[in-house]
């Protein structure tokens, strides 16, 4: 079974355009999120899925740079994009990444990827979703685990705008073989995810004081950075994330 990342990637954000290839610690966001996504056993392969459009030719320009496949595809029928790639790839199993999280846990990939590949009996395995009871990890450590034929029916039958600019609200909505993968200890009100210039602030500071040249903190290293320095939570404490 072909394992495969997929991470969107595209120039285009309404609160911090151009944020995936912003520099941090001198190397781009997009640049960081693969360097973790490798030390993930679980996978076997990283594709961008990026547009067609010409700014995100700097994101196929990147993932070049960083040695790993890039797919382009429509700009707003993100569903379709997610699709092709796998298909394209040859691709089974489906983990699915945004850029935006360069913070995003390995550990905490295989985790949910070997659940799914042990249990063989859910559609999709998540610590994310839109409702925010099942929600145990930070935001920006996001990963969803699926098949590609589970991938193939959304395609085939979501027929929404939401479900297409999207790639999994259709599953969610439609699937009664859901597992929330939940951590022992609730760390949900953090945000980790970058999507405004606090956003930002916030990951430059932790990675001021975690990263060293190379990508040797995790999940527990940020909350233990987080209780010795709290006033960090304050940075973008006040951020609403985005509706779908």
């Amino acid at each position: 079974m072909k394992t495969a990342a997929i991470i969107q990637a595209r120039m285009g954000s309404t609160r911090l355009p151009g944020k995936i290839l912003k520099d941090l610690m001198g190397k781009t966001v997009l640049q960081h999120v693969i360097e973790r996504i490798r030390q993930a056993n679980s996978i076997d392969e990283i594709l961008i899925a990026t547009t067609t459009q010409g700014p995100d030719d700097a994101v196929a320009n990147e993932a070049a740079q960083c040695g790993v496949k890039c797919f382009r595809g429509s700009q707003d029928d993100v569903l379709a994009r997610y699709y092709l790639a796998a298909k394209d790839n040859n691709v089974d199993a489906v983990v699915r990444i945004t850029s935006d999280c360069p913070l995003i846990d390995p550990m905490v990939v295989d985790a949910l990827v070997d659940f799914f590949k042990n249990k063989k009996v859910y559609d999709i395995v998540t610590n994310a979703g839109s409702d925010l009871s099942n929600r145990t990890y930070p935001r920006g450590l996001d990963t969803e685990v699926f098949s590609f034929s589970v991938l193939e029916k959304a395609f085939k039958e979501a027929g929404k705008q939401y479900h297409r600019e999207h790639v999994t609200p259709y599953i969610y909505e439609n699937s009664s073989r859901i597992y929330f993968y939940k951590n022992s200890i609730d760390y949900s009100r953090h945000r980790w995810t970058l999507d405004t210039e606090e956003d930002l602030a916030l990951i430059a500071e932790i990675y001021h004081h975690l990263y060293k040249g190379k990508h040797d903190f995790y999940l527990q290293d940020v909350i233990s950075l987080f209780e010795m320095k709290p006033d960090l939570i304050k940075i973008n404490a006040h951020i609403e994330q985005k509706k779908l």
